[in-house]
């Protein structure tokens, strides 16, 4: 067993950005593991640091050197190598060349010449600069800097480097810093240097100079803390992963630490007092048991204070005109009624070719109305929550807080005296705002929600602006996905055909009408595809109902979802073999087939037999599928089975006598329009 040592290097740097320190950690390790790998030195585990100012990567257990190897190169076949008399060819002199060696050393015993040749293992220690080097070379950095007077670039200025293979100093310089092993300590705390005395003990000789090394120790401990503090002051607080991830990357030794702030400001729209803390100021919020903002945020210090009380007042300074920004905008927006706001939306562009986003507001609102009719709800709210829908964009509010939009709206139209359900469509319509996230409660915003979406897509649609593989824009698949979920999950009953239509009417010449209805209908339904594969959902299931074209999302769903049960009952099979043979034999059909079995030419046993079953099976589905109930549907005409194996066994369709076979072809038709009546379960074959 070749002997193995543990590594450490560590760049120290100033202080690294926030947001990317998890990434530029994580990548640094990979860049090494794959250095490693390159150059065929094994090791037993390896694994990355990162804290505002250092990136180190540890690997344990590294091989000290290269294991030796065999290279084998094959050359020419001997006949062409050497000619009649025996003396070596161009060919046998080229490969001798290439191998930089005489013909003499070549190996000429076999078929073709071969040249071995045993290469030595390089020690480990003169390869690992080299690996470091283009590890950091490969971080994803978007914008490298120039620091002093030197060519070098990284993300930011480095200080020091720290080299150990074992106990000793790997030489080398890489971006400008000489390799040692005296690394640094906490900014305030330890500002002397630390010697790391070997790669094992690199944690804990920093720990003792105040800098946690483990991103993910100080997360944790970050984590823990903060619920702590919160549950002290008897509520919880609110800890996004990434606000989580960027406090972790801004400090070395995390403190804790509870502020307060006035509570008046309680009065102003507890979401945009949370951005702002959140955003700014990195700090996490604290709720009561209600759910309602405590007048208490928690910032997290980078030292251990013997005075935290002056880190604290500090804190609370800062934030307090942050929090006075978003009062007097709260209040400046209040002075004027919020469809006051429409006035200036009569000058904003919604899209250059399709108008501003005032004529927006009354495409939805005329739309939201429609929905709303057709689903239950009540046509007069969405009308207006429609007209309202895009006041909130033009307040100093949202001017100044984007993320408010909608909310602005639900707190600015509530104060103005609102039906519920319309403040409440005011925030519903932007929903669901991503995969999974949460739908619309009220018909009304389901409606405004369905309405904006669809507005949109034939909108971007109809001036030809379609989404490719790698840009969407306007988000057309997630507005597209978002109706649908809308639709099937709230089990909204809606007529999208009629729903586009209506859309597209309402934009008069702004767009080219011929065909786009169908484009934007197709482009919505092929969403439904993704959908399914993502829940298991087999693609021939989905193709069986999309061939039928049904035009509500929500029955398009109850089919699907009868079909995937159908698949699971034994005569599913037998059934998609059999209504693909009987679609195959229609579409070869020459004569016509008339609509309905003359039950007088039914001669033989088995058609005589699949003649009534048919009969039966059609009068029990019909009022089945009528009603919906898809599954029962399919379960009822699952006991056909046995009749149609038997006449396709006993039964020739194709018989000279031109009215039998007419009838067979209108039996034929008959049963396979009873399972159209569902789905075309031939496609499952």
């Amino acid at each position: 067993m070749m002997s193995a040592k543990d590594f450490l290097v560590e760049l120290g740097t100033e202080e690294l950005p926030p947001k990317a320190l998890n990434s530029l950690g994580e990548a640094f390790l990979s860049g090494i593991e794959k250095g490693l790998k390159a150059a065929g030195l094994g090791y037993a585990a390896a694994r990355f640091y990162a804290a505002p100012r250092r990136l180190a990567v540890l690997v344990e257990q590294l091989a000290v050197q290269q294991p030796d190897r065999t290279v084998n190169l094959d050359g020419p076949p001997l006949q062409a190598a050497f000619d009649a008399s025996g003396n070596p060819t161009q060919a046998a002199l080229g490969f001798a060349k290439k191998c930089g060696v005489d013909l003499q050393q070549i190996d000429k015993s076999g078929p073709k010449l071969r040249f071995s040749q045993t290469i030595a293992g390089q020690p480990a220690a003169g390869l690992l600069p080299g690996i470091v080097e283009a590890s950091l070379n490969e971080l994803p950095i978007p914008k490298r800097m120039r620091w002093a007077a030197r060519r070098e670039e990284f993300v930011r200025p480095t200080q020091w480097l720290v080299m150990l293979f074992g106990d000793d100093v790997v030489e080398c310089e890489i971006l400008a810093q000489k390799a040692g092993r005296e690394s640094r300590g906490h900014r305030f705390h330890n500002p002397d240097n630390v010697r790391i005395s070997s790669p094992a003990a690199y944690l804990e000789d920093l720990r003792g100079a105040h800098v946690l090394a483990d991103f993910a120790e100080r997360r944790e401990l970050i984590a823990k803390r903060v619920a702590e503090l919160a549950a002290e002051q008897q509520g919880s607080a609110i800890v996004p992963p990434s606000l989580l991830d960027e406090v972790t990357a801004l400090v070395e030794w995390p403190v804790p630490l509870v502020c307060s702030f006035e509570e008046r400001f309680l009065e102003v729209p507890q979401e945009a007092l949370i951005t702002t803390m959140q955003d700014n100021q990195k700090y996490f919020c604290l709720l009561d048991a209600n759910g309602k903002l405590l007048p208490r945020f928690i910032t997290v210090a980078n030292v251990e204070s013997k005075a935290p009380e002056n880190i604290v007042s500090g804190n609370e300074k800062v934030v307090r005109p942050r929090l006075t920004d978003a009062e007097f905008f709260f209040k400046q927006d209040k002075k004027q009624p919020l469809e006051s706001f429409n006035e200036r939306l009569r000058n904003v562009v919604f899209q250059a070719q399709l108008g501003t986003v005032f004529e927006k507001a009354q495409r939805v609102s005329g739309l939201a109305a429609y929905i709303a009719e057709r689903i239950g709800g009540n046509a007069q709210n969405a009308s207006r929550a429609g007209i309202l829908s895009k006041c909130d964009l033009a307040t100093e509010m949202v001017g100044e807080f984007p993320e408010m939009q909608g909310i602005a709206g639900y707190y600015y139209a509530t104060h103005g005296g609102e039906a519920e359900d319309v403040a409440l469509a005011l925030n519903e319509q932007y929903m669901p705002r991503g995969a999974g996230a949460e739908l619309p409660s009220t018909l009304t915003g389901a409606a405004v929600a369905v309405a904006d979406k669809l507005d949109t897509l034939v909108g971007i649609f109809g001036i030809g602006m379609l989404p490719t593989g790698s840009k969407d824009p306007y988000a057309l698949r997630r507005a597209a996905l978002g109706v649908l979920r809308i639709l099937i999950e709230k089990q909204l009953d809606l007529d999208l055909v009629a729903a586009v239509n209506a859309a597209v009417e309402q934009y008069g010449d702004k767009v080219k009408a011929a065909g786009l209805a169908e484009q934007v209908l197709d482009f919505v339904f092929d969403r439904l595809r993704a959908r399914y594969e993502d829940e298991g959902v087999d693609v021939a299931v989905y193709q069986s109902v999309r061939a039928l074209k049904p035009s509500s999302p929500l029955d398009f769903d109850q089919r699907v979802q009868a079909v995937q049960a159908f698949r699971q009952l034994p005569e599913a099979e037998a059934l998609a073999a059999a209504n693909k043979r009987v679609s195959n034999i229609l579409a070869k059909s020459e004569d016509e087939v008339p609509p309905n079995v003359d039950a007088s030419l039914l001669v033989e046993a088995a058609e005589k037999a699949l003649g009534s079953a048919v009969a039966n099976a059609e009068s029990e589905v019909a009022p089945l599928a009528a009603a919906r109930d898809y599954r029962a549907a399919l379960a009822r005409l699952a006991a056909l089975r046995e009749p149609v194996d038997t006449f396709f066994a006993d039964v020739m369709v194709n018989v000279d006598d031109a009215a039998v076979r007419a009838n067979r072809y209108a039996l034929l038709a008959k049963l396979r329009g009873s399972f159209l009546g569902v789905a075309d379960i031939s496609l499952l074959g």
